[in-house]
């Protein structure tokens, strides 16, 4: 990463830069019904992913052309008559975005850090949601502490959650790594009274381990929630440069044979086939997870992903 200045907005984010994302927040949504087939979010996993929940409003006459599934059998044996169920849509269904700002996300090898990246994808999201009338929270996990702000459907309330993401970016500098598996229970601990059920859960990270215990939380977590997996990934991190490069931490450093091109392949094989093992794992408990890239602009990236059909 070429640093011009340690304030530069790819490396470090601001609350200005946060706002800004305001206006690219829509021609997406992350609730299911709103999703074309080829959606990250359609066919399969609208099974799991079920937009805005029904509350149930009376039972009445059943009516040609009703779904013969809504038909109320009890009712109906007590009156002799066909009787269904009606629902309408709930006025709400919160949420809570997940945004990961420890020390494995302050990288970047072009454009922008994928902290940085997180951060503005969380923006993106909790305006969106906000929008669509929905209440909206937040939950920081960093190396120095978690911060959870909980859902409102208040602009005020999304503007305290992006300060929080702002100051542990900060922090990144000069911070210590902590354990992502400790980290990510933590933050299941904190929240575990707050997504009692039916919330939309997104959780933004670069998941750069995948282990069991993680999958544990996140299948927990789906039981009775809509969870969606946004991984934050470099593109050195999957395709390495045609070059030898020098590669390592506080701890140790390693020299990457980039010249070679069975290292190259050696290394996309192993972040696709690391990837593709976790997807397997959230497939298992119907969990959509999708990759946004640090290069490309995020908003065309998510309305990709997240295409919503014209209204």
């Amino acid at each position: 990463m070429s640093k011009s200045s340690k304030n530069s907005s790819n490396v470090f984010v601001s609350l200005q830069d946060l706002l800004k994302m305001e206006p690219m927040a829509q021609g997406f949504s992350f609730l299911s019904r709103k999703q074309k087939v080829k959606s990250i979010l359609g066919g399969k996993h609208a099974s799991k992913l079920r937009g805005r929940g029904l509350d149930f409003e009376e039972v009445r006459n059943y009516v040609a052309g009703d779904d013969i599934r809504n038909i109320d059998w009890k009712v109906t044996a007590r009156t002799k008559k066909t009787h269904t169920k009606v629902f309408s849509e709930e006025k709400e269904k919160p949420a809570l975005i997940i945004v990961d700002q420890s020390k494995s996300m302050f990288f970047g090898s072009q454009f922008k850090t994928k902290s940085v990246v997180a951060a503005e994808l969380a923006a993106l999201a909790a305006f969106r949601i906000l929008k669509e009338g929905d209440r909206v929270g937040g939950v920081v996990f960093a190396d120095n502490g978690i911060d959870v702000i909980f859902p409102k459907r208040d602009r005020k309330n999304i503007f305290r959650f992006f300060e929080q993401i702002v100051q542990r970016n900060k922090e990144l500098e000069s911070s210590s790594p902590v354990d992502f598996d400790v980290a990510l229970k933590d933050v299941f601990a904190k929240i575990r009274n707050i997504i009692s059920h039916d919330f939309l859960i997104l959780i933004i990270s670069d998941f750069h381990r995948y282990s069991p215990a993680v999958i544990k939380q996140l299948a927990y977590m789906s039981r009775h929630n809509d969870v969606i997996l946004a991984k934050i990934y470099d593109p050195i991190e999957r395709d390495l440069p045609k070059a030898n490069i020098i590669a390592g931490s506080e701890n140790f450093q390693s020299l990457l044979h980039g010249r070679k091109q069975k290292v190259r392949q050696r290394f996309l094989d192993g972040f696709n086939e690391e990837y593709q093992q976790f997807e397997a794992q959230m497939t298992k408990y119907r969990i959509p997870i999708f990759k946004i890239d640090t290069v490309s602009e995020i908003d065309v990236q998510l309305k990709e992903i997240l295409l919503r059909p014209k209204q």
